[in-house]
């Protein structure tokens, strides 16, 4: 039985230069993985590719990689498979938050959303199931859903959801279609946690307070910090989770299970 510290062939991991998808490149690396960072920002994909070649990564490489363009994406994965194959499992990080009411929404802001969330998460994993059914030696993809693609709240949020909510359907539909190939594909469902998309909206002179209103409705009191996601996220990738395909896996601090009004 293998453990959860093995890691089977080459990861590629979108938005891998910052925030959750730092945090698995840094766990890849931990366990000796070869990994490949695509990152929109080739300075951040090169500093985390860096630090995972530190940390005692097998082989690793920094991409620049716009999700939203089929030919960026078609050219980073050929190059990622090419430093770090043969592919074993991808993490499709990938994402931005832009909100605002519907009725207010200018469609530039909602088409970004999608075609980076959405649109993005399939662009990525089709050249990557490629590779994985050339290959013929099966795989895991684990794809970042969220809470808002069950529930949602007050905050104009409409773009993000739906694009979360597109990325759980996804996730169903490739594990169905992909499972004869004996690849897997798993959602990572992660609460409120500290990185630079949680607070891509909220301006610096109201974060500690919103930080803390935050916090005060989850469980916990608190918000996860990356590697506690990434934690989750590498069980996905690994043996250990063999069996699992099609499901999400929820790390959000009690957040969907405190379902009740407050007293």
């Amino acid at each position: 039985m293998a453990s959860n510290t093995e890691l089977s062939g080459g990861v590629v991991v979108t938005g891998g230069g910052s925030g959750i998808g730092r945090a698995v490149v840094l766990a890849c690396a931990d366990r000796g993985a070869k990994v490949a960072v695509l990152d929109f920002k080739p300075e951040s994909a090169e500093a985390a590719a860096a630090e995972a070649r530190e940390r005692g990564a097998a082989a690793t490489i920094g991409l620049e990689c716009d999700v939203r363009d089929e030919a960026s994406v078609a050219s980073a994965i050929d190059a990622a498979a090419e430093a770090v194959g043969p592919l074993g499992g991808l993490v499709a990080c990938a994402g931005i938050d832009r909100g605002g009411l519907v009725h207010e929404l200018d469609l530039s802001v909602w088409q970004d959303v999608i075609a980076t969330n959405l649109t993005g998460t399939f662009l990525t994993c089709k050249y990557v199931l490629r590779k994985l059914v050339e290959q013929e030696s099966g795989g895991s993809i684990v794809l970042a859903s969220s809470p808002w693609a069950q529930v949602s709240s007050p905050d104009g949020a409409s773009a993000y959801c739906a694009s979360k909510g597109g990325v759980s359907s996804l996730v169903r539909s490739l594990a169905l279609d992909y499972a004869p190939h004996g690849i897997r594909v798993n959602a990572i469902v992660p609460g409120a946690t500290e990185t630079p998309l949680m607070w891509a909206n909220i301006p610096p002179a109201e974060l500690p307070e919103i930080r803390n209103l935050i916090a005060s409705q989850i469980p916990f009191r608190r918000l996860a910090m990356p590697d506690e996601i990434a934690a989750g996220i590498v069980w996905l990738l690994s043996d250990d989770s063999r069996y699992a395909t099609g499901s999400h896996l929820v790390i959000d601090g009690g957040l969907l299970a405190n379902a009740s009004i407050a007293t």
